[in-house]
C-alpha cells in the first residue's frame, strides 16, 4: 500500500488540472473565434459548434475510456488522456482557422472523458468504507478546478487571448510528468477484462430511463432543470460579450462568482436547507427562484445585474442535489445504480442538446440592438423550461402526498 500513497493526491491534482484547463478556455474561446470572423451571427454559430462538438464527443467516448481502462489498466489510460488534453490545449493556442479549432475540440472531448477512469482508480485503491471520503475529495477537486479555471483564464486572456491555452498545456505537461514518475497501476492483470462494446455504448444507459418505476416525472423535472442550466452555460460568455461588451476578464470573473455560489450552496448551505425545508420545498423554491432569475437575466440592462441575479438565485443551486435525493428514494432499492447511471447519461446528452438550441437562437436575435429585450430570448427559453419543471414538480409532489405509502424495501 505504501507504493500507492501518491495515488489519491495525484488523482485530486489531475481532476483540478483537468477542470482548470477546461475552465481556463471558457472565457476566451468566443474571443478566439472572433479573431477569425467579425460577424456576430457567424461567431455565435461557430461557438455553438465548438460547445456541441466537445460535449458530444465526451458523451460518446466516456464509456469507451472506462472500458479501455478495464482492459489495459487505469495508469495507461489516465496518462494518455492527460497527454491528449495537453496536446489539445497546445494545438488550440496555435490554430489559424476555425475548422482547425473545431478539430481541437474533438480531441478535447475525447480525452476530457477521463473522470470515469479517475473514479475507477479511486475505487480500486480504497476500501469500501473509505470510498465516500475519497470520492468526496475528487468531487471537491472538481469544484476547485471549476472555480479557479475561468477566473484565471479571464485574467490571462486579458493579457493575451492565446495565453490561457499555453498555460493549460504547461499544467497538463507537468501533470503527465508527475504521473509518469510516481503513479502506480491500480488494476492488476488478473482483474482486467475484455472490452464489452455493449456496455461501452453511451446510449445503452439512456435506455435504462424507460425501465425506472415511479420516478418518471422526477426525471422530467431534472431534465428540464438541467437543460435550462446548460443553456445558460453554453450562452453565458458570448451573450454578455455582445450585450454588455465584456471581455475575457469580466467573463472569467462572472464564472468565478457562479462557481463559488455553487460550491458554497452545495458544500455549506445544502444540508441546512434540507433539514429546515425538506427536499420537496427546496426543489419548488429553487425552481421558482430559477424561473425568476432566467427572466431577469434576459431583461438585465447592466452588466452588474448579472452578478446580483446570480447571487440572489442561490436556492436554484440546491435543486439538482435535492432532486437526485428524491429520485434515489423513489426508485426501487434494486434500481439505484440504474437510476443514478441513467441520470448521469441524460445529463451528458443534455450538454449536447443545450448549445444546439441556444446558440442558433442567439444568432437569430443578435440582429437586434443590444438594448432590445428580444436579445434575451435564450434566457427566456430557459425560464420556460424551468417554469414547466416547477409545474410538473408541484403536480408530482401533490400526487405523491395523496398516494398510499410504498412498502419499504427489504434490507
Amino acid at each position: 500500500m505504501a507504493g500507492r500513497q501518491p495515488a489519491i493526491p495525484f488523482i485530486v491534482v489531475t481532476v483540478i488540472i483537468d477542470m482548470m484547463g477546461i475552465g481556463l478556455l471558457l472565457p476566451v474561446i468566443p474571443s478566439l473565434v472572433g479573431e477569425f470572423t467579425h460577424d456576430v451571427q457567424e461567431q455565435t454559430y461557430w461557438y455553438g459548434a465548438m460547445v456541441f462538438t466537445f460535449g458530444f464527443t465526451q458523451f460518446l467516448c466516456a464509456p469507451m475510456l472506462g472500458a479501455l481502462s478495464d482492459r489495459y489498466g487505469r495508469r495507461l489510460v489516465l496518462l494518455l488522456s492527460i497527454g491528449g488534453l495537453g496536446t489539445m490545449f497546445l494545438l488550440s493556442g496555435l490554430v489559424r482557422s476555425l475548422p482547425m479549432l473545431l478539430g481541437t475540440r474533438i480531441i478535447g472531448g475525447l480525452f476530457a472523458s477521463n473522470m470515469s477512469v479517475a473514479n475507477a482508480y479511486v475505487a480500486d485503491i480504497t476500501k469500501p468504507e473509505d470510498r465516500a471520503k475519497s470520492f468526496g475529495l475528487v468531487g471537491a477537486a472538481f469544484g476547485v478546478g471549476f472555480v479557479l479555471g475561468p477566473v484565471t483564464g479571464g485574467l490571462l486572456g486579458s493579457i493575451a487571448i492565446r495565453l490561457p491555452f499555453f498555460v493549460a498545456a504547461g499544467l497538463a505537461l507537468l501533470n503527465f510528468a508527475y504521473g509518469a514518475l510516481v503513479l502506480p497501476e491500480s488494476l492488476p492483470p488478473e482483474r482486467r477484462k475484455p472490452i464489452d462494446l455493449r456496455k461501452a455504448n453511451p446510449f445503452g444507459a439512456l435506455v435504462g430511463l424507460v425501465r425506472l418505476k415511479g420516478v418518471g416525472l422526477l426525471v422530467t423535472v431534472i431534465a428540464l432543470t438541467n437543460l435550462s442550466q446548460f443553456i445558460l452555460n453554453s450562452i453565458w460568455v458570448i451573450y454578455n460579450e455582445y450585450r454588455f461588451g465584456w471581455g475575457p476578464r469580466e467573463a472569467g470573473l462572472s464564472l468565478f462568482v457562479v462557481g463559488l455560489m455553487f460550491a458554497l450552496v452545495q458544500g455549506v448551505l445544502l444540508g441546512r436547507l434540507l433539514r429546515h425545508l425538506g427536499e420537496q420545498r427546496v426543489v419548488l423554491l429553487g425552481l421558482a427562484s430559477g424561473t425568476c432569475a432566467y427572466l431577469m437575466y434576459g431583461c438585465a440592462t447592466k452588466g452588474w445585474m448579472m452578478y446580483a441575479i446570480s447571487i440572489a438565485n442561490f436556492l436554484a443551486f440546491a435543486v439538482s442535489a435535492a432532486i437526485n435525493a428524491l429520485v434515489s428514494k423513489a426508485a426501487d432499492a434494486r434500481e439505484q445504480g440504474l437510476a443514478m447511471g441513467s441520470l448521469s447519461s441524460l445529463n451528458s446528452l443534455l450538454t449536447v442538446i443545450a448549445p444546439a438550441l441556444s446558440t442558433p437562437l442567439f444568432a437569430h436575435v443578435s440582429r437586434y440592438p443590444t438594448g432590445d429585450f428580444r436579445v434575451g430570448a435564450p434566457f427566456f427559453l430557459g425560464a420556460t423550461f424551468t417554469a414547466t419543471a416547477l409545474a410538473i414538480a408541484a403536480f408530482h409532489f401533490t400526487r405523491v402526498k395523496s398516494a398510499p405509502p410504498r412498502p419499504a424495501a427489504a434490507p
